[in-house]
């Protein structure tokens, strides 16, 4: 598969870094670098008026979600060529697109939304289905470290 690399969707869940920490044992069969990525959307409160604050920048928000994550998952060491994104849309789609060329995309079963129970999530469900690349979906059990989705 040569140096397409490999992507991680990382919404700051247990399971997400879990998935940073498998894409790092992948790269060996894979080749080339990791790049972490965290699609975010303005709430749709934002829209009514309703934000957290004046002062409240979600993208900051999602830099800080992945800085935790990637911190988490690696501490002070990194797999080289490790890069992070984060891209504004849905993250079905933002993760489909970062998909395109890469040759592997690892996912979480389920993030920080959704219901208990389910199979696979509605973004790793997608990803699965749409994706330009083998997916690896992670599955959790409930001994997986808790959210670094802290407040920001």
């Amino acid at each position: 598969m040569g140096s397409a690399g490999i992507v991680v969707g990382v919404d700051g869940s247990p399971l997400s870094v879990e998935s940073l920490r498998w894409a790092a044992r992948m790269v060996p069969g894979i080749g080339g670098p990791i790049t972490a990525v965290m699609a975010w959307e303005y709430p749709a409160n934002a829209v009514m008026g309703s934000f957290p604050g004046p002062e409240w920048d979600p993208e900051q928000a999602a830099h800080q979600i992945l800085d935790r994550a990637v911190q988490t998952a690696f501490g002070d060491s990194r797999p080289d060529g490790l890069s992070m994104e984060t891209i504004q849309g849905p993250a079905a789609h933002v993760l489909l697109e970062r998909s395109k060329g890469a040759g592997l995309l690892v996912v979480g079963s389920r993030g920080l939304g959704g219901f208990r129970g389910l199979l696979l999530g509605s973004v790793s469900a997608a990803c699965a289905e749409h994706a330009g690349c083998p997916v690896l979906v992670l599955h959790g059990s409930d001994h997986v470290g808790s959210s670094v989705a802290g407040p920001t």
